[in-house]
């Protein structure tokens, strides 16, 4: 046989097999760890069928759906594979003769079953037999699609650590044979905590984007929130559930209007809230009315409730009690002040600034106190903003985190302090990961030899 020749990086074959291969690995080892139980192995390949794609498509074209072209191509090859090893035996013998054509082997009733790869791989991914480092990146390698170095860098972790991290994960999962499955009962309720924050990883990375070229990756955020919805429905007497689903509906609302028309991002203070999505907003009320719906102790202190009255500080109560709404019913409380404000100037920054302090408290934080900060500059003004933000220069987390020097350039250039503004705005883009948000933090950095304009806030 003749060699194939090798595509060439940058042809746009190869960056559309590029582009589709990252939207879709993680529905594809999704699907192939459904048939060889071991995501390493359902990894290798996913990353067989991409070499697959880079031999034919330069030649045959882009098939017209490449996800199912992917999908077909390491199934069958995991098919293949299952038949020849004699270690699998027992799993052909289970999934019989429906293999073939793709049907999925039979589990035992319940329930609270649901039939979801991607949601299985996320508990999977999950299990306690992992440390948490370890889950971390191993959902955000399997289903967030970042590579080896981008985790690295978001962690601000050497790259061989997170490599190495990942490795004995996978290895982990197959020496212990961890089920490839959504557990039941008490193993589910331990393993929530963990999916719920990888769940809100995978939505943030598809959010913000930690490196490259795009602000945002719209597939991360609708992954996240169509398995956030899936859970909600799996478990509806979990608070923290309906929280982590308000929260990223309020979030998803605004995709919309955070880019401009060549894809740079758009502040939350310049945006067209007409083109934030009603109905995914109605979805956030509604799922942070089932989250208070599981506090009955809470009544008039819930976060709904706060937001329905202008009464109330939660810290004249004498703090939450107990059973107080968890981090993502808070954060989704902070979210619907947003959503519910049809302007900037109408947004209750005072409410924002108090939730944030019952955050703090719930669940302390620097990257919180930066927030919170920020809530209180809108509030009571920059000068005060800017005392919690000087506290913060010491933190070892924050110390290269880029929204540190950008929050203080903002209170900093409100206060007309121009000359320090333009100095942290310039750190904060040497410290950007995301080109994006790179221009945006020196486009400020420019501003600030202009002379002072209207306030502004970092929040997008």
């Amino acid at each position: 046989m003749e060699p194939q020749p090798t595509p060439t990086p940058g042809t746009p074959a190869t960056t559309a097999i590029e582009t589709v291969f990252r939207l879709e690995s993680p529905r594809l080892i999704a699907a192939v760890t459904r048939i060889v139980r071991d995501v390493g192995i359902a990894e290798e390949l996913a990353q067989d069928a991409l070499v697959a794609a880079l031999e034919r498509w330069p030649r045959e074209g882009v098939p017209d759906n490449p996800g199912a072209w992917l999908t077909a191509v390491a199934r069958h090859r995991a098919v293949d594979l299952v038949r020849r090893r004699e270690n699998y035996a027992r799993k052909l013998q289970e999934i019989g003769r429906s293999l073939e054509t793709t049907a999925l082997p039979q589990e035992p009733p319940d329930p609270g079953d649901i039939d979801d790869d991607l949601l299985r791989l996320v508990f999977t991914a999950c299990h306690p037999v992992l440390s948490a480092e370890a889950r971390t990146a191993l959902t955000l390698r399997l289903l967030g699609g970042l590579t080896t170095a981008e985790i690295a860098r978001a962690f601000l972790t050497p790259e061989p650590t997170i490599a190495q991290r990942i490795v004995r994960a996978k290895r982990t999962l197959a020496t212990r044979n961890v089920a490839f499955e959504v557990p039941y009962g008490p193993d589910r309720e331990a393993r929530l905590g963990s999916v719920l924050d990888v769940i809100y990883l995978i939505f943030n990375e598809g959010y913000a984007a930690t490196a490259g070229d795009d602000w945002l990756r719209p597939g991360l955020c609708e992954d996240a929130l169509r398995l956030a919805r899936l859970l909600s429905g799996l478990m509806p007497t979990e608070p923290e559930v309906h929280g982590l689903t308000s929260l990223l509906e309020f979030q998803a609302s605004r995709t919309a209007a955070r880019t401009g028309p060549n894809g740079e991002p758009v502040l939350l203070k310049d945006q067209n809230r007409r083109r934030w999505n009603r109905m995914l907003i109605a979805r956030g009320i509604t799922a942070l009315a089932r989250a208070d719906a599981t506090f009955p102790k809470l009544s008039a202190s819930s976060p709904s409730s706060r937001l329905r009255s202008d009464r109330g500080d939660p810290h004249e109560q004498g703090g939450p009690p107990s059973g107080a709404p968890g981090p993502y019913t808070l954060q989704a409380a902070i979210a619907a002040c947003h959503a519910l404000a049809y302007t900037y100037e109408e947004t209750d920054w005072r409410r924002i600034a108090t939730l944030y302090g019952l955050l703090a408290t719930q669940t302390p934080s620097p990257v919180v106190e930066l927030n919170r900060a920020v809530a209180v500059s809108m509030a009571d003004g920059p000068a005060p903003a800017l005392d919690i933000v000087d506290t913060l220069a010491a933190e070892p987390a924050l110390r290269d985190y880029h929204l540190l020097p950008s929050v203080r350039g903002d209170l900093l250039q409100r206060l007309g302090r121009t000359e320090e503004a333009r100095t942290e705005f310039e750190r904060a883009a040497s410290l950007a990961r995301n080109e994006r948000e790179r221009g945006l933090l020196l486009a400020r950095a420019e501003e600030c030899r202009l002379p002072v304009g209207p306030p502004d806030s970092p929040h997008s």
